[in-house]
């Protein structure tokens, strides 16, 4: 279970390091495949907040990516949760004002993380 949820943490991890070079550094060239139904005249001029949103994804990433490098075994499961719940959390925002595609992206992979990590907590 505890490999299975640091698997899961690690994939959570890097998918939030691809949001970031999107939206940081790819922005207005292949963001435009993946955001098909945003309006193409938009990238230009909301560059600068979407790579904000790309630097929140980088300290998502940093702290789900610390959680696997924590030596305490239990801390290391509350660092992981903590950061896999504020991906959730973003996850089911996301869903609710956006896309429900944003949940199955993000919130699920997360969910499911916290669930394995709760199985090792409580074990």
């Amino acid at each position: 279970m505890e490999l299975t949820a640091k698997i899961i943490t690690v994939i959570v991890a890097l998918l939030h390091l691809y949001f970031l070079w999107l939206e940081m550094f790819a922005w207005t060239t292949k963001a435009k495949k993946v955001f098909k139904k945003f309006p193409e005249h938009l990238f230009e001029p909301t560059r600068a907040m979407a790579a904000n949103q790309g630097l929140y994804n980088g300290f998502l990433s940093a702290g789900l990516l610390w959680s696997l490098l924590i030596t305490d075994a239990l801390w290391s499961v509350y660092v992981a949760v903590f950061f896999l719940g504020c991906v959730a959390v973003a996850g089911i925002y996301g869903a609710l004002t956006v896309s429900k595609k944003i949940f199955y992206i993000q919130g699920l992979p997360a969910l499911v993380g916290i669930a394995f990590y709760l199985f090792v907590i409580f074990d």
